[in-house]
Order: C-alpha cells, then structure tokens, then sequence
C-alpha cells in the first residue's frame, strides 16, 4: 500500500470513507514524519500530537457510523496566523511571547466542523511580512527540493513557507495560509503545490491575525487542484463575525475538476513580460498557452496597463494599514511585556525588543505615508492606483476574458540567506510582482505547479479569475495540472 503520507486528501478520503484505513493510522503516519523531518525543516513552531490523535478517534467513531463531514479525518497543518483555542497562536513574532487564544478563527472552527485533524501550528514569516520565510522569530524554514546536484539550503517563498514545505515534504495532507501580496500563491509556486488565493471576502478574516486589512485573505496551500477545491469548500463561510465576508453560497468547487475549457478566453497581458526575466519563466508561460490552446482555449492579447504601478502602490498601501493594525501590540495585556520607567517606555521597550526587522521596517514606511503632509501624496495616491489596477482587470472582463494567465513568480526557489536579497529588500519586494495585482483588485488567483527550470526546481503559472469565479480557475488549473503532470521532490531528509 502506498505510503500513508503521500495520499492526496481525495485518496485519503475515499480509503477512511471505504474503511480501507482508520483515522487514527493516518494521523500517527504524520505524527511520526513529523517527528522525523521537522527538525531538518523547520516547518513546525508549534506540533499537536496529542490533541490530533484525539481528534482522529472521533473521526474513526464518526466514520464507523457512517456520518464523517468532508474533511473527516484528515490531518491538516495550520499557518501561526490563525487563533487556534488553547494553542500556540504568535504570527511567528516574539511580541505574542506565549499567546494561546481562548477563542477559535473562523477558517478553523469550519474545519474542525467538517472533520479535519490539527497537526500543529506551521512557521511563516514574522506577521506574514516577507517572501522568503527568513523573517519568522523561529528561524528560517527549509524548502524540500534543492537544485540537482547541489546540497544549496534553498527558501520555500513567504510567508506561507512552513505551509509549502510542509506540505511538499509530506508532512501534513494540507495546509491553511494567507495572502496579502502573494504569500500563498508564491510559496506554493516555489515548492511544487497548489496553492489558491480566493476573491477578497471569500473567506473569514474573524481570528486570523491582521497585517493589511483590506488585502489580507486566507486559502489553502494542497499536493494537487482537487484537493485545494475540496480545502476551500471548507475555509470559505460567510460571518457575521467579518463584515467583509460576503454573503454568497459557497459552492462545490470539485465538481468543477474535470470539466473542458473548450471555447474559455484566456488573456495574456504584455505588461507582464518585464525586464530581465529569466528565460525559462517565459518558456513555462509560452508552454502554458500552447497547453490551454490544445485544450481549445481561446488566447486574446490583453493590457493591464497600470501594473507597474501596483508593486510601489502595495507597498505603501500594506505597510500604511500594518501600522495601524500592529499598535495593538503593547505589552499591556498579553504577549511579551518589557518593563519600562512609565508606560510609554514600556512600550517602546516591548515593540523595539518584541519586532523584527523587517516589520519594524514596514511600520515604520506605514506610519510615515499614513503622516500629516505625506497622507495626500502617499496614501491616497496609493488607493486612487489601486481603483485603476481594478479597473484594467474589470476592462478585460468586461472584453469577454474568462481568465488571465500569468507566470506565477519573476523565478525559482532561491537560497537561503541569499547576500542580494538580504542587501536590498526591494530586491525581495520584487518577488511580488506577479502577484500584488491580485490583491489590489481583490480577485481570485491560482498558483499551479507546471515544469521544472534548468537546476530541476519547480516553476508555477499563475490563473487570475473574475470575483467569485474560483470554479473557473479550478477547472483551468486542472487543465494545466493534467498536462504537466505532478511535482516532488526527491527525499533528501
């Protein structure tokens, strides 16, 4: 039988549902790996084994009487960002030193209510900010695949990196993260998964620590497109808890695998041929469109005409809101406490002590565009750029365009402590630059693993979709999945 860990959430499914294995085996076949690999990787802060082996056992009662919900039984891999109840829960931030929430998110009250089984809390960058998984208070996260050849530690992408790993190195059956700019779509690009970023308000942002408010939207990283349509039937939910949530059905995502694109428009913008990118990023695109042409897909040349504007826009509009949302961490009720003379001093001695560098970085750009006589220039020009970003998506649309597709990231996998990247942040900001558009728009966005580059590394393509319509990305994802076949690395660990 093949080995527990490698079966797909659909394999798994169908085995638990036919009694062919029990709950409590597949979550102990984690629990082992976990074990095992966690310490090569880094993918883990916080490991649940207790509580998931309870949670297995009844599911395997649930499952003998014939009534497990669609997760029943699954093991799963939850990113630090969501409040989980009794359990660890810190953003990977040394200023939420011991924070264990008394309240449970959304996204994994759904889950647990529909049978999944938590695993533990994954690893990511400090508050989601940062596109390599170096910024995270526990240490950078190990990406599973190297380049052929070299024994290079090379980085998962951010900040859902302990997701991607994780679910790459077989040691969860799926994972939760988040996107703000790219930190689901990237990492998933990076490590050979799926990984899906749902239209903004899709799904609950209620427990889920905020970094930028009206970007922020949570999905889930899995082996292959099937398994992230069955992940999302579960994440997205309504709440009266969001007033951002919106109240739309959630559909049934799977059934949309399998189905033709045959006579879809899909949209290539030119602005997306940027400067100095890599060959084999351009040929992975070129290989792409001939996919969905044989398919018989539609191409159409499109222009999203403002894109060059969105990287410098997003990174004044997500820092702005970071910085507002982020003063809640003060040391006065919970997390780390550092003493000071008076209370602003305990303060500053909490923040300074508490963040990284790289939010402090973010706060500190936050405050400055969010200050008097640099709101106007800044901010608001910011947000009056995000209105036309929308607006060129709107326009292609509107032309008839069913989905548009895009290189999922400007390259592969790269090392960890990489010297340019760590000399020039905007040098790692760049790595967002398939992929902010999306947010700023609030759209849906798919990232689908589709070859390999020269050193052997997985490279995604990126679907965009129009609001709502992540059944249409499923179904071109799949489309593109059954072309280029799956991905895995070579155990190494």
């Amino acid at each position: 039988m093949t080995e527990l860990t490698r079966l797909t959430i659909a394999e798994a499914r169908e085995k638990l549902r036919g009694k062919e294995i029990t709950a409590s085996e597949l979550t102990e076949a984690y629990v082992s790996a976990i074990e095992q690999a966690n310490p090569t990787f880094n993918a883990y802060v916080a490991t649940t084994p207790e509580k998931a082996r309870d949670m297995a056992k009844a599911s395997d009662a649930k499952l003998a009487k014939g009534e497990g919900g669609a997760l029943e039984g699954i093991p799963l891999g939850i990113k630090d960002l969501f409040a989980t109840e009794g359990v660890h829960t810190q953003a990977c931030s040394h200023v939420l030193d011991g924070f264990k929430p008394r309240y449970e998110s959304t996204v994994t009250a759904n889950l647990w209510t529909d049978g999944a089984v938590m695993l533990g809390k994954l690893n990511m960058d400090e508050f989601a900010m940062g596109s390599s998984n170096e910024t995270s208070h526990y240490g950078a996260v190990i990406n599973p695949w190297r380049a052929s050849g070299s024994n290079k530690q090379l980085v998962p992408g951010g900040s859902s990196g302990g997701s991607a790993a994780a679910v790459s190195a077989f040691l969860c059956a799926g994972a939760t993260a988040t996107d703000t700019g790219g930190s689901i779509r990237q990492p998933a690009a990076f490590t050979g998964t799926v990984g899906i970023k749902p239209t903004y308000g899709r799904v609950s942002r209620w427990g889920t620590v905020a970094f930028a408010s009206s970007l922020d939207q949570a999905g889930p990283i899995a082996r292959d497109v099937r398994d992230a349509a069955i992940l999302l039937k579960s994440m997205a939910s309504v709440d009266a808890k969001d007033t951002t949530s919106v109240d739309q059905p959630v559909p049934d995502y799977e059934a949309a695998i399998g189905k033709s694109v045959k006579g879809m428009k899909i949209g290539i913008p030119r602005e997306y041929r940027v400067d100095g990118m890599p060959e084999d990023i351009e040929k992975l695109w070129q290989q792409g469109i001939a996919w969905l042409k044989d398919a018989g897909a539609e191409i159409v040349d499109i222009s999203l005409p403002h894109t060059k504007y969105a990287l410098p826009a997003y990174y004044i509009v997500a820092p702005a809101e970071a910085s507002s949302n982020l003063a809640r961490y003060d040391g006065v009720r919970y997390g780390l406490r550092v003493p000071g003379k008076d209370i602003i001093e305990m303060y500053e001695n909490t923040r300074a002590a508490g963040f990284g560098r790289e939010v402090k970085r973010r706060i500190m750009i936050g405050t400055y565009v969010l200050s008097a006589g640099y709101y106007d220039a800044y901010y608001l020009q910011a947000q009056k750029v995000r209105t036309l970003i929308k607006r060129d998506f709107e326009l292609a649309f509107a032309a008839g365009v069913d989905v548009i597709l895009t290189p999922a990231t400007p390259s592969a996998a790269f090392g960890v402590a990489d010297e340019d990247m760590a000399a020039d942040p905007v040098k790692m900001y760049l790595n967002d630059i398939f992929t902010v558009t999306v947010n700023m728009a609030g759209l849906p966005g798919i990232a689908v693993p589709a070859g390999l580059d020269g050193n052997g590394l997985p490279l995604g393509l990126q679907l965009i979709g129009r609001p709502f319509d992540e059944e249409t990305l499923f179904q071109t994802a799949h489309v593109i999945e059954q072309t280029a076949g799956r991905f895995q690395p070579e155990k190494w660990w």
